[in-house]
């Protein structure tokens, strides 16, 4: 059977056993299986080998052990409430503007995705937080939807990611080592939470309607009342970005050593918030545990299913066909952009990354597009999956804590700007690369 045959089926029954909802773990290990036999004769010895050689190659990345230890540090900040102070005081500081109420939960959002990086708890915080609140000030309810459920997923994109360690993981390039990810990423995220702002801060001026202020009678805080209850919230966490990202970037310590202190200082924030008992402890250590499991069985399957594809020449199909193409090298990264963007209406970030980056990041080399430019195009795009129907996870995450008058239609038609806002943003890193490799080229040089 030819290469092309084996490529259009592999796929194919990849697709066909996601759609039936099959554990996408499973499903990706059982893919490669049944099409590595098919494709080497039936030598089981032999693809036993090749599965057990890749997948101690995984256990022996030292890079990897940052993602339970960055997940640690979001439960226990998601247990201990940090973010909860920097809303009441935002609240209170933008209240007064049309809209602000929403542009303090984008602020809130984008400060919280830079201390935890795991979107469930940003969206599941800020829904149970802001939903009630944007509900009783008269938002309409599918604009505070779409703000809840979109300044939630900066969370994948803004360092410290988990999306860009399983990342930084896959390819072992320099380019796109983790520290160069992170640094790549701030001003992206910076980016998109500013587009969110303009557009919630214009759509409300023009019809006030949408996002009121605060009636006059409830502004009674003076402008220092107002300062020291936002320094008083926001330095807390601006104190655990800057130890996390600040040794990074400062080449201090690794990623995972990185992450390893800002498991510390999660827990002293915890301590200070007397919030910190055994009890948050345990359920953070039990999340960690199951959520690293999930993380980790599906890099192994995904690993499976990349090792078999390309052993198989998927890889060299996939690559001829696109690079044999008599177009621009920007079509070409069009149609893997929307390829991407079409798997993530339907497949979980993780297992996009595992399936295309193997494939696709030596296309973007022979096209001679810079690696981590190419890398932060992927994890952009991948933030729009948690959106786009019919599998948006951030859309049940906010509709399962949200009040009841919040329903899926208020939900869906809210999000749409937001999806076209994060199209709008990558369109622009296209244009000005710089926005992603000038920060890295400051602290890493190259």
């Amino acid at each position: 059977m030819s290469a092309e045959v084996l490529t259009i089926l592999m796929f194919g029954t990849l697709v066909v056993s996601i759609t039936l909802g099959h554990p996408l773990a499973i499903t990706l290990a059982s893919v490669a299986t049944l099409y590595g036999l098919i494709d080497n004769g039936f030598n089981v010895p032999a693809l036993l080998d090749l599965f057990v050689n890749n997948t101690w190659g995984i256990f022996l990345n030292y890079t990897l052990v940052a993602i339970p230890l960055f997940i640690f540090m979001a439960q226990i900040l998601d247990r201990s409430k940090v973010s909860e102070g920097l809303f009441d005081a935002l609240y209170i500081v933008l209240g007064g503007l049309r809209g602000g109420l929403g542009l303090a939960v984008i602020v809130v959002s984008t400060v919280f995705a830079a201390t935890t990086g795991i979107i469930g708890a940003s969206v599941v915080a800020m829904g149970l937080m802001a939903g009630p609140a944007l509900l009783r000030r008269g938002y309409d309810r599918g604009l505070s939807a779409g703000i809840i459920c979109s300044s939630g997923t900066l969370g994948i994109l803004i360092p410290p990611s988990i999306m860009l360690v399983v990342y930084g993981g896959l390819t072992g390039l320099k380019e796109t080592s983790v520290g160069n990810l992170f640094a790549g990423a701030i001003l992206p995220g910076l980016l998109l939470s500013g587009l969110y702002m303009a557009y919630v801060g214009i759509r409300c001026a023009f019809n006030p309607k949408l996002g009121p202020p605060i009636p006059l009678e409830e502004r009674t805080h003076t402008l220092m009342q107002k300062f020291t209850m936002t320094m008083k919230s926001f330095v807390p966490p601006f104190a655990l970005i800057l130890t996390v990202m600040g040794t990074i970037l400062a080449g201090v310590a690794t990623p995972t050593e990185a992450a390893a202190l800002g498991c510390v200082g999660a827990m002293v924030l915890a301590v200070f918030k007397r919030t910190c008992n055994w009890d948050v402890i345990t359920q953070a250590s039990i999340s960690t545990a199951k959520t690293t499991a999930m993380i980790m069985a599906l890099f192994i399957g995904g690993k499976l299913f990349s090792v078999v594809f390309l052993s198989m020449g998927g890889g060299d199909v996939v690559a001829d066909s696109l690079l044999g193409m008599d177009v621009s090298p920007y079509v070409v990264l069009a149609i893997m952009m929307a390829v991407v963007f079409f798997l993530g209406m339907f497949i979980d970030w993780a297992a996009i990354l595992l399936v295309v980056v193997p494939i696709f990041t030596p296309i973007a080399m022979d096209l001679d597009f810079n690696p981590l430019w190419f890398a932060m195009l992927i994890c952009i795009n991948l933030q729009t999956s948690f959106l786009t129907p019919p599998f948006g996870y951030a859309l049940f995450y906010f509709k399962g804590v949200a009040p009841p008058e919040y329903t899926m239609s208020d939900i869906y038609k809210g999000i749409v700007p937001f999806v076209i806002i994060q199209i709008i943003g990558l369109a622009i890193m296209i244009g000005f690369p710089e926005i992603i490799t000038w920060l890295p080229s400051v602290f890493f040089g190259g």
